[in-house]
């Protein structure tokens, strides 16, 4: 039976992440995780994060868990959500003081209003509210059974932009294309949320479940 490492990064979004696990995976063993030792234990790992960066953050790093989240990541599956998707770059614009983890290099900046206009002229609002399409940039086990071009349930005002675009899984338009998705060898992260976003999200955790890195 797998054990499935919540991090509690004091995101409003942790007990429907688990919840949603829980529905595809009955068999796993899923814990919210607020200490190193859990994390270290836990077969896999998902990084949830809903609200400012700033807090998210600063709970990783009170509770003692940044390192542990970093090793997570250099060896076990992991899948990172929204927030918890931004934290994995070096540096946000949001809390430019405080930065992220560093996983990925690149940075985390906010949608301009002034550049983002949708058909018609009309300036688009911030955040990012409401389903919007994921195209993929290519085959990966995460989106299997997940067709091309997919809605996904987004709250966000930040994306992130990766130095490398090859770790790009998947992209969305709005108002100007951004990257909605990354994938590089053990892990994946969204900034969409799955757990939001009817079957196709429910399938990309199943997935995540059974995913062999």
């Amino acid at each position: 039976m797998a054990t499935i490492a919540v991090v509690d990064a004091g995101a409003g979004n942790l007990g429907s992440v688990v919840r949603a696990l829980r529905f595809v995976a009955p068999e796993a063993d899923i814990r919210v995780c607020d200490t190193a030792a859990q994390i270290a234990a836990a077969e896999r790992v998902v990084l949830p994060g809903q609200g400012a960066m700033r807090d998210c953050m600063g709970q990783l790093e009170r509770a003692g868990l940044r390192q542990a989240v970093v090793q997570a990541a250099a060896s076990k599956p992991l899948l990172g959500v929204c927030v918890g998707m931004q934290m994995l770059f070096t540096e946000t614009e949001e809390a430019p003081e405080v930065g992220g983890l560093g996983i990925f290099p690149g940075e985390v900046p906010r949608f301009r209003v002034d550049e983002a206009n949708a058909p018609g002229g009309m300036p688009l609002k911030v955040p990012h509210m409401g389903w919007n399409r994921v195209w993929q940039t290519g085959a990966h086990p995460l989106w299997e059974g997940i067709p091309d071009g997919a809605y996904f349930y987004f709250v966000h005002s930040y994306f992130v932009k990766p130095q490398n675009p090859v770790v790009t899984a998947g992209r969305t338009r709005y108002g100007i294309d951004f990257c909605s998705a990354v994938a590089s060898g053990n892990i994946f992260a969204t900034q969409f949320h799955p757990e939001k976003s009817a079957e196709a999200g429910l399938r990309l955790y199943r997935n995540f479940v059974h995913w062999n890195p």
